[in-house]
């Protein structure tokens, strides 16, 4: 099934999103890839999206989505929103036919406000529909390790303390005696908390655990006990609010703890490849539990003119021999393909030559099995591959980026080929960086930078402009390979690692590789 066909599915299966309807939809834990498929396609269907300051960007970007949105429960001129003012924002445009979510953190019915929301939009005769989420608790007990019920221990009290509240009204008797506690508290509170236990009756030997940023890439658990687990909390770099565990069970994640021992948890990874192309790379690096941000530097356009790519695939049978030096050319190939009325069926009888295994990936994706695909990535190779199939007298069309090296058709031109090295796409340079990436750039919370091409590294030092690309030498620069190394180096810089073999599988193990080192 394909990815598109995937995605029509989910549509129907949730169903269309009524025009004047509120959905109160749920953003999860903090992993934005962790919203609930309904919560996905209603954010993606949706024309006005009112959230606060505490939805990242991750939740919001889950879908590609065009709807208007609008920042709540923050100082909008000049004054705090009430919670009055933001339900009648929701009737409000939701009584001009809009499809309007409400994006809330964890889940609306789960220490949360959601109740309230319906209640209003119920007396405003406002159709509405709840779409509930995995609750922050549940998700940080999942990525911490520790089952909040296991054989043996199966009660579990769950508490909200939020800054405003007064520690003492707590029922501190009650918590003493539960078998499992998880508290949302603010982090300043944790020693007040832990003796009002401790004087409630509870064992100082008690395990405990905090939890921050939970379910996100930077997450940090740190563990001990009731007696101690606040000193430990104040030795390291935890946020203002946290998960409060405390149980027998927080001993399980001894055993069972998966999600911060993942090869690239911590590491923030920028991606600078194009965006149509970033997901091959992105991926494998989530996977490893890295927060990737995609910073694309390179932007694929198309050639000035056809002509001479349009003669060439018209007249594919004057060639022995074609030479894809790209994934993006492959991509480029099957577009012009069609345009011209033709298909994959054009290529029969003509021998395709592919630079390394990502580009015959590309091709096999498209039915197509290359027929010559060096042991390394680069031109140099290729050409010692072609030049042992006797490529004298033969007619060989490379389609390119209109930046390719020439060392490819100079050295077939030597060796007595008839050459035809034409531009099927161009590579551009975005008119900006993404603003997450230049926030977290400034932060110096940028751990690593892909680069996949020289180009990739050039246009880099372009959109930095001359007063960030001080901060670029203590950023980790991964290399694909020695053509990317070398345009690195002759700026100034030197690479951290360089991927062997040269493409995304070799570029992702050797980024693990340094980084277990270190």
């Amino acid at each position: 099934m394909s990815h598109t066909n995937a995605l029509d599915n989910l549509i129907r299966m949730v169903g269309d999103f009524e025009p004047g309807t509120v959905s109160l939809v749920g953003a999860g834990p903090g992993d934005g890839a962790l919203i609930s498929v309904r919560g996905a396609v209603r954010l993606g269907q949706a024309e006005v999206i009112l959230h606060d300051e505490s939805i990242g960007s991750a939740v919001l970007n889950v879908v590609g989505t065009d709807a208007e949105h609008k920042l709540i429960g923050q100082y909008q001129n000049s004054h705090l929103q009430t919670q009055g003012e933001i339900y009648a924002a929701l009737v409000r445009q939701a009584r001009k036919g809009k499809c309007v979510v409400l994006l809330t953190g964890s889940d609306p019915f789960f220490f949360g406000r959601g109740g309230e929301v319906c209640e209003y939009l119920a007396s405003a005769g406002v159709p509405f529909e709840v779409v509930p989420a995995v609750p922050a608790a549940l998700g940080a007990s999942a990525t911490a390790g520790i089952p909040l019920t296991h054989s043996g221990s199966s009660q579990v009290l769950f508490v909200n303390h939020d800054e405003s509240a007064d520690v003492h009204n707590l029922d501190f008797e009650l918590l003493a005696m539960a078998e499992t506690v998880v508290i949302l508290t603010v982090t300043k509170n944790l020693e007040k908390i832990c003796q009002q236990l401790i004087d409630a009756g509870m064992d100082v030997r008690t395990p405990a655990a905090v939890i921050d940023r939970s379910t996100c890439p930077d997450q940090k658990t740190i563990v001990g006990t009731v007696g101690d687990i606040h000193d430990r909390v104040a030795d390291e770099d935890i946020g203002p609010r946290a998960i409060f565990l405390i149980g027998q069970v927080v001993h399980l994640r001894e055993s069972i703890e998966w999600f911060e021992q993942r090869p690239l948890h911590g590491q923030t990874i920028a991606v600078t490849r194009s965006r149509d192309q970033s997901a091959s790379l992105s991926g494998p690096l989530l996977a490893a539990g890295a927060e990737v941000i995609e910073a694309p530097t390179l932007a694929i356009i198309e050639p000035e003119n056809y002509q001479d790519v349009d003669q060439a695939l018209n007249n594919l049978s004057q060639y022995d021999w074609l030479v894809m030096t790209s994934s993006n050319g492959v991509e480029a190939l099957y577009k012009r393909l069609e345009f011209l009325g033709l298909d994959g069926r054009a290529l029969a009888g003509i021998k395709i030559a592919a630079v390394g295994w990502a580009t015959a990936a590309k091709l096999a994706d498209k039915g197509i099995r290359a027929d010559l695909v060096p042991a390394e990535a680069v031109a140099e190779s290729l050409v010692q591959e072609l030049i042992s199939q006797n490529v004298e007298g033969k007619g060989v069309l490379m389609l390119r980026a209109d930046i390719a090296r020439q060392y490819l058709p100079k050295a077939l031109l030597q060796a007595g080929a008839d050459c035809d090295d034409l531009t099927i796409y161009r590579t551009a340079c975005p008119t900006t960086l993404p603003d997450l990436f230049l926030e977290l750039y400034d932060k110096d919370r940028i751990d690593w930078i892909t680069l996949t091409s020289p180009s990739s590294f050039v246009n880099l030092l372009t959109l930095l402009g001359k007063n960030r690309v001080e901060s670029l030498g203590s950023i980790k620069l991964a290399s694909i390979g020695p053509v990317t190394t070398r345009a690195i180096r002759d700026a100034g810089y030197i690479e951290t690692v360089e991927a062997d073999p040269h493409d995304v599988q070799g570029l992702v193990a050797a980024i693990k590789s340094a980084h277990k080192k270190r």
